[in-house]
């Protein structure tokens, strides 16, 4: 989800799957001014809500900017036929890292 996608969500007042951790972070004074802010705009949301919507939306653009670094492994072919090289950049282990850590927070969850 991206950034500019977040007021649109929270007109909706839409809200997902919830992990069970707490985190305790302690931000920058121009930053709990800007979520104070939020929070008057839009008063059916918490500061906790908006904290854990921009962290999303951050992760989010924080994978989809990793930079593509073509590997040596060709693992499929465009419609051209072209060959389509593995990436062996950061993205497959971050992918990779989060499905472990996902199953294992669920897990946590139903176990």
């Amino acid at each position: 989800m991206k950034v500019n996608e977040l007021m649109k969500m929270w007109d909706r007042n839409a809200s997902g799957e919830l992990a069970e951790n707490h985190y305790t972070v302690r931000l920058p004074v121009e930053d709990a001014a800007r979520i104070a802010a939020l929070c008057e705009m839009y008063p059916k949301r918490s500061a906790e809500d908006f904290i854990t919507d921009l962290l999303s939306a951050a992760l989010s653009e924080i994978e989809g900017g990793m930079p593509y670094i073509k590997g040596d492994e060709v693992i499929a072919e465009d419609e051209m036929g072209d060959p389509i090289y593995e990436d062996a950049g950061s993205t497959p282990r971050f992918l990779a890292l989060s499905q472990k850590h996902l199953k294992r927070l669920k897990a946590q969850r139903n176990g």
